[in-house]
């Protein structure tokens, strides 16, 4: 098949051309992001690749499709970037990487915990200037402390298990909760009482009109005074503005995140000669509270090409059967 791969890294076209033995398929990489702007891009092509910030729209979809476009695979696992309805509509059919490495997000989120636990970020800035005061970077031992983690998929589960292991106790909440967490220890409540309860607050859950947001002024509110917040889910899990109010006024006391709501207009580029144009996302890197990592949290040798060989098999099933190997439901009509 012909397919045009948008948003293109180095490392998409190594891992990818890797998976994709003897040139079976006819791969184009683009740099660009898909938008309605570049969709003609797809002309010509039987399937595009995208990833987590391309815009699969209606208006991109009806685009595609007319340019012959039968198939749209994605080199990630959630899929709320894509117009599920309007795909259904015009016959194309959508694919995903419904897991690649859980361990890397599941690490990247322990990682961002002890970042901001023990002022990592600014201890490394201090000792570089010959700063070898402590002051200031104070934490406090994960032992005894109470983690909530929402979303006990195949991420949240590891999250759990890892927590466990510190010695946290952990609570979890998920609309289908799992025997084996409970097994574990793991504590399943509603979600008023985990965001009453912990310290810290990691979200591993997709994002849905019902999650939208779900952090917000009002579950801040019910939060222990100081909690951390963790977001390696989506970036509209959380109302950015309303996370800031909390870190101005001490509610919250730090924040890891390496999702943001309004990501695709910042994350997988370089801007670092650029004058950020997003006064929120500004506004938060003022915080000496808030680590912000740019999307990274898949990005290991083992995601990598997890992701390029699923998304391979799923073109190769589609040219095969008509059917990717791991298809999106469409929604009903």
């Amino acid at each position: 098949m012909r397919v045009a791969v948008f948003s293109t890294r180095p490392y998409d076209r190594q891992f990818l051309t890797a998976a994709n033995a003897g040139g079976r398929h006819e791969l184009s990489f683009f740099d660009a992001r898909l938008t309605a702007e570049t969709a003609d891009l797809a002309a010509g092509f039987e399937a595009v690749c995208v990833f987590v910030n391309d815009a699969v729209d209606a208006a991109v979809l009806e685009r595609a499709a007319a340019a012959g476009v039968r198939l749209v695979t994605l080199r990630a696992a959630g899929f709320n970037n894509v117009d599920l309805a309007a795909a259904r509509a015009r016959g194309v059919a959508v694919a995903r990487v419904p897991a690649y490495s859980p361990h890397a997000v599941a690490e990247h989120t322990l990682a961002l915990i002890l970042t901001l636990n023990r002022k990592i970020h600014r201890a490394y800035n201090r000792v570089r200037e010959g700063n070898f005061a402590l002051d200031g970077l104070l934490g406090f031992d994960l032992v005894g402390k109470t983690a909530g983690v929402v979303g006990t998929g195949q991420i949240g589960i590891l999250v759990a298990r890892i927590l466990s292991g510190f010695g946290c106790q952990v609570l979890a909440t998920d609309p289908q909760p799992r025997d084996d967490l409970r097994s574990d220890g793991v504590l399943y409540v509603a979600p008023d009482e985990l965001f009453a309860r912990s310290d810290i607050v990691s979200l591993h859950c997709p994002l849905t009109p019902t999650t939208r947001y779900l952090v917000n002024e009002q579950a801040i509110g019910r939060m222990k005074r100081g909690v951390m917040i963790i977001n390696t889910s989506r970036g509209a899990v959380v109302d950015t503005r309303a996370v800031i109010a909390g870190l101005k006024s001490g509610a919250v006391g730090s924040l890891g995140i390496d999702v943001y709501e309004e990501e695709e207009k910042l994350f997988f580029a370089d801007h670092s000669s650029d004058v950020l144009g997003d006064d929120v996302f500004a506004r938060l890197l003022t915080f000496p509270n808030v680590v912000v990592t740019a999307h990274q949290g898949f990005f290991t040798t083992e995601a990598l090409q997890a992701i390029a060989e699923t998304t391979i098999a799923n073109i190769s099933a589609f040219e095969r059967d008509g059917r990717p190997a791991h298809p999106v439901p469409s929604p009903a009509p």
